[in-house]
């Protein structure tokens, strides 16, 4: 039986194998947690928006997105995608990585296609974030499997360079990628043409700079990343998934502690 795209989000084929859907498979900063000395906790889970300011479908994930991001519990990122810029508005914060990662988690979640707005929950399943109840829903599945988290401790002062560090964690014979994400807190952007002309639209806890820090093995490791990437204002979280985008076993966030 032939798959579509559901109302309410815009797709593009990449010719994966299945359907998608909500589908299983600064001065003083704010750290959001810390890890127990077995290098265990209970959180933070991390939620991925693939959004773009050409889609008129995106407003309501972004601000969906916008109030996850208040949460201790939840580390919240808005990657932009490019795919769509050729429709009327190219989105200023756009980028090739920021759609390949999104790419990567089609081909691991066996996606039929791409598609704005996606939120991605730590790695195991993926819906558009237009509507809470299944973003909820798929926090909770990912609670329920990952109970005790491998959450990185992240430490940083004033405009210095940022400190991760990781206890000794079980994983179960596999190694984990951990990748660092740079972002801005907020922008309001006026539209000026294409799907959403005459709207300003608000985006929150948007990438501006990612990078794979290192494969991990699981044991006791601690890493310094120079500040050259990483405005005074800007927020920063650790992913630490099973590796090629697989499910995340551990995330943090460390920000700026100011309000915006």
């Amino acid at each position: 039986m032939a798959k579509f795209p559901i109302p309410g989000r815009r797709s593009l084929l990449i010719g994966a194998a299945a359907a998608a859907g909500t589908t299983l498979a600064a001065g003083r900063f704010a750290a959001m947690a810390k890890p127990a000395r077995d290098g265990a906790t209970e959180g933070p889970w991390a939620v991925e928006l693939f959004t773009s300011q050409g889609c008129n479908s995106c407003p309501p994930a972004d601000a969906y997105l916008g109030r996850l991001a208040k949460r201790p519990d939840i580390v919240a990122l808005s990657f932009h995608v490019d795919y769509w810029d050729y429709i009327g508005w190219k989105d200023p914060f756009a980028s090739r990585e920021t759609t390949e990662r999104q790419r990567a988690y089609a081909r691991v979640l066996k996606q039929r296609y791409v598609y704005t707005p996606e939120m991605v929950v730590d790695g195991i399943g993926h819906d558009t974030g237009r509507e809470p109840a299944p973003i909820e829903r798929l926090l909770a599945e990912a609670q329920r499997r990952s109970p005790r988290r491998a959450t990185p401790e992240l430490s940083r002062s004033g405009n210095g360079p940022l400190t991760i560090k990781l206890a000794a964690f079980d994983l179960g014979g596999k190694s984990a990628d951990v990748t660092l994400a740079v972002y801005d807190r907020r922008h309001d952007t006026p539209i000026n043409s294409g799907e959403n002309q005459g709207r300003a639209l608000a985006n929150f806890n948007t990438v501006r700079h990612f990078e794979l820090v290192s494969r991990w093995s699981g044991a006791a490791a601690e890493w310094t990343i120079p500040p050259e990437n990483i405005g005074p204002l800007q927020g920063m979280a650790v992913l630490v998934q099973h590796a090629d985008h697989g499910p995340v076993v551990g995330c943090n966030k460390l920000e700026p502690a100011y309000s915006g």
